[in-house]
């Protein structure tokens, strides 16, 4: 059974910066893609980050480009977002998920294309 856990959230002001964390139950390697999304109150859940572990590719939602990075450590079986410059409307409940097969070209960043999903780690930002 797969089991994705996220931690790292947190209150923090704007123009602060947070790493979440991603523990997953086995090597991030097993999945074709890893990624972060989110999801704020009374709004749909949007994808924030994803990578394909095969090549490398990465994906970011327009509105986090250039503030937000997404990394993996395969050996500690673990996938990173680092968030700086964070803004009010960043804050929502983040997701770690991950797919088993991908065989597109463009990296999906809608939550229906992926198959395992954490239980999600708070973030809020004031102003």
């Amino acid at each position: 059974q797969v089991r994705l856990a996220e931690s790292g959230g947190a209150s923090v002001q704007a123009g602060g910066s947070l790493r979440l964390v991603c523990e997953v139950s086995r090597s991030t390697d097993s999945f074709a893609l890893v990624g972060w999304f989110r999801q704020a109150p009374g709004k749909q859940r949007e994808g924030v980050a994803v990578m394909d572990t095969r090549s490398g590719g990465i994906g970011y939602g327009d509105s986090v480009k250039g503030r937000f990075t997404i990394s993996r450590d395969n050996a500690k079986m673990t996938v990173y977002l680092q968030m700086n410059s964070l803004k009010p409307d960043d804050s929502a409940m983040y997701y770690c998920a991950a797919r088993g097969v991908f065989h597109g070209v463009r990296l999906p960043l809608s939550p229906s294309d992926y198959n395992y999903w954490g239980q999600g780690t708070q973030v809020t930002v004031s102003s």
